[in-house]
């Protein structure tokens, strides 16, 4: 059952994948990047606020954390993310993503002490290559042919942050502070931080080609994937939780296909395989590549 959190949260957010392509041109990207969070925001406040107004005295004492995690899940991440896609290709953009759960695996094995699993190593390099394979086509040397750009490096940015954030999420645990009020705050957070940027920035409008695409990124993609993938995090850890991630190119490409009536080609499957095969391996292979030396024992 805990398993169902990140995999729906991610499948809600490939759907968002492929809303977002239908963004473009339709809306500008610091458009959406702040109206989906003041949607949200709108939604969620006659029901959060009163019990958060409660609840100030435990929150006041996480002010500080929860600012940093809404300012790099809710503005860095997403912010990137939108903007990068006018400087680079959407494969660019999905193999530096992927790279995430590495990220995380890094932070995690090498700053936190976690044991590294013969699972998560060889998954993570198995669900990588796959993503690759997915992403390329099939021909992962075309990857080689193109160089790198300001978008890439905002989605190299975009993946740091997400990447923190999922340690930190894990790592600042606030059992004062239940899921859906700390995801509002970060929401309010991302809200406000994003205003200025908004108020200078030109503007689109909302009109009837666009509206839809703010209103499936400011309740599924924000609230309810946000939801599950805090929740996924608490449950089962950020490095365990982002493997997960992987899966969203062939999620999104599935969702094409029945959408768009996209063709399925045989790298997909091949790929989407190896991805699934590498996320389970992580999951099930729990065999420490290094075993912890034994304490020397000391003279009564």
């Amino acid at each position: 059952m805990q398993y169902l959190y990140p995999l729906l949260a991610v499948l809600i957010w490939s759907g968002n994948t492929v809303v977002s392509k239908q963004a473009a041109g339709a809306i500008a990207p610091i458009e959406i990047g702040f109206l989906r969070w003041v949607l949200a925001v709108l939604l969620v406040t006659p029901v959060l606020l009163p019990a958060v107004w409660r609840n100030r005295e435990a929150i006041r004492g996480h002010a500080g954390q929860i600012l940093v995690l809404g300012i790099l899940g809710m503005v860095v991440y997403q912010s990137c993310a939108y903007f990068a896609a006018a400087y680079t290709t959407a494969t660019h953009m999905g193999i530096i993503l992927t790279l995430s759960p590495l990220v995380v695996l890094g932070i995690c094995v090498g700053l936190l002490g976690q044991v590294l699993t013969a699972g998560g190593a060889i998954g993570s390099v198995l669900a990588f290559a796959g993503v690759v394979l997915v992403i390329s086509e099939g021909h992962p040397g075309s990857l080689l042919d193109q160089g790198i750009n300001r978008g890439d490096l905002l989605m190299l940015l975009a993946c740091l942050a997400y990447a923190a954030y999922n340690v930190l999420l894990k790592r600042w645990a606030m059992p004062r502070v239940p899921s859906w009020q700390l995801l509002y705050l970060q929401m309010v957070v991302a809200m406000v931080a994003q205003l200025p940027f908004y108020l200078a920035s030109p503007k689109v409008g909302l009109h009837a080609d666009n509206w839809y695409l703010v209103a499936y990124a400011g309740t599924m993609a924000s609230i309810v994937a946000t939801w599950m993938w805090m929740t996924a995090v608490a449950k089962l850890g950020p490095s365990r939780s982002i493997m997960f991630f992987n899966l969203t190119p062939l999620l999104t490409a599935l969702i094409a296909s029945a959408w768009a009536k996209e063709q399925l080609h045989s790298y997909l499957w091949i790929g989407g395989a190896m991805t699934i095969l590498g996320v389970l391996l992580a999951e099930l292979w729990k065999t420490p590549l290094r075993r912890a030396k034994p304490r020397a024992s000391t003279a009564a």
